[in-house]
């Protein structure tokens, strides 16, 4: 059986997002989250991961997203003490990979502390794959014994998906879509957006209005339909992996 992993990032940016991701999960075809530990929707989205347990969640890993949790950081933040925007991070950059380590594991103790069990580790803004912040993301992947997300090499003792899909709407348009999807790999996992806009969200993010439409997409009728009569194809988290 094929596994199908459909996930929504940013759970914990605000009430917004986390009420899209839940409804996607409960009226849709979403499987699995990541928690963004910093945020201020963070309390909230772990009372509501702990009403849906089904639901798979990871941890988001932040570095360029509001405040870091620690504040003894001198190379990851600007002098207001908010995390650098990625396009710092897209040119040549100089940090201290040992900030990234400690922030990243504070954010992971932040989440066991809610009394959750983590199913995954990505990154907003895929910021694990840039410069030698792969080296500090796959060394925490192996202290926790994590799942990650298939978004650049990972070495075979790091268990992720086969395959990783960056746009739902197309992943999982139609039945070639899948067909194609699933054609060479046992298990893939499709990223997602899914949200409700609010005040938190229009005023700091630049994704806003197609995070309503992914919300439509993964609960209309027919996309739930299309996925649940495939024989050969089942919803999956990354604890199945």
């Amino acid at each position: 059986m094929k596994k199908l992993i459909i996930n929504a990032d940013d759970f914990g940016y605000s009430r917004g997002v986390n009420y899209g991701i839940i409804d996607s999960y409960q009226k849709g075809i979403l499987t699995s989250a990541t928690f963004m530990t910093n945020m201020p929707g963070a309390s909230q989205a772990a009372e509501l991961a702990k009403q849906n347990p089904g639901l798979g969640v990871g941890v988001h890993l932040v570095l360029t997203c509001d405040r870091p949790l620690l504040d003894s950081h001198k190379t990851l933040v600007d002098v207001n003490g908010d995390f650098r925007k990625l396009n710092f991070y897209e040119g040549g950059f100089t940090i201290d990979y040992d900030e990234v380590y400690s922030e990243w594991k504070v954010q992971i103790e932040r989440f066991l502390s809610y009394g959750l069990e983590p199913t995954h580790l990505d990154s907003h803004h895929h910021i694990n794959s840039f410069g030698s912040i792969p080296e500090v993301f796959l060394k925490l992947a192996r202290e926790y014994s994590l799942p990650v997300r298939n978004n650049m090499e990972i070495p075979n003792d790091v268990a992720t998906t086969d395959s990783f899909s960056y746009l739902i709407e197309t992943s999982l348009k139609d039945e070639q879509s899948l067909n194609e999807l699933f054609e060479k790999n046992e298990t893939v996992e499709v990223m997602s957006h899914p949200a409700y806009l609010d005040k938190k969200l229009m005023a700091t993010s630049s994704f806003t209005y197609p995070r309503i439409d992914e919300v439509e997409f993964l609960t209309h009728p027919s996309t739930v339909q299309r996925i649940h009569d495939r024989s050969d194809i089942k919803l999956a988290t990354f604890k199945e992996l």
